[in-house]
């Protein structure tokens, strides 16, 4: 049996508003229904007229200009850091709070600290005195090792592994199936903030602010 010891079957809230109603907004949903089956209502959001639309599978879409303080929560399902912060700030402004979710096939002690509006989808592996800072998204089959932190607005994508003693900066974008070898205790990893890891590198050595590094292992490429 999975250990979660964030997952709560009982939300405290009817309402779940999901900032985007893309592919990340979709499995968003599914993760949403998985925690609480049909105890929350669900709603996706847009900002602008042009991306309304029918409900998406069963999901009305809305613009959150139109959205009324009701006690309801949001999620950020976007891949986009900037995007996601300017979506962040328009929940904000509409009177929404956000909330962590993690999906209840996580596995992870309770010796991590999870920022408020983060996703953990399925299938990935927190271990121990990890620090997951605000709407960080860590996407299906990830897993991140002790003595971790991930910064504000980072993005993981699917099966991304990161080894212990390792600080990410927030902006930061990992592409799919990348590997962060480990640091030490006296010399961490480094990743800057605003880095981009292209999918399947190896990082082996502290990549800096604004780089984009691919490859194995990986090298600088601007």
């Amino acid at each position: 049996m999975a250990c979660n010891p964030f997952h709560r079957t009982e939300p405290g809230f009817a309402r779940l508003y999901i900032f985007g109603a893309g592919g990340s907004g979709r499995e968003v949903a599914w993760m949403a229904e998985q925690c609480w089956g049909s105890g929350v209502e669900l709603k996706y959001l847009v900002d602008q007229r042009e991306y309304l639309s029918a409900p998406v599978n069963g999901v009305p879409v809305e613009l959150v200009s139109d959205v009324v303080d009701d006690g309801g929560r949001f999620v950020v399902a976007l891949g986009d850091a900037r995007v996601r912060r300017r979506a962040v700030a328009s929940c904000m402004a509409a009177g929404l709070w956000p909330v962590t979710l993690v999906h209840p096939r996580v596995e992870m002690s309770a010796q991590v600290e999870l920022g408020q509006g983060s996703v953990i989808c399925a299938g990935s592996i927190v271990t121990t005195n990890v620090v997951v800072c605000e709407h960080v998204y860590v996407n299906v089959a990830c897993t991140i090792s002790h003595d971790v932190r991930l910064g504000d607005y980072t993005t993981l994508s699917p099966g991304v592994h990161i080894s212990g003693h390792v600080e990410i900066g927030t902006d930061v974008f990992i592409g799919t199936g990348a590997n962060i070898i480990n640091g030490s205790q006296g010399a961490k990893l480094t990743i800057g903030d605003g880095a981009v890891i292209a999918a399947g590198a190896c990082v082996t050595k502290s990549v800096g602010a604004g780089t984009l590094v691919a490859g194995v292992p990986a090298m600088r490429k601007r």
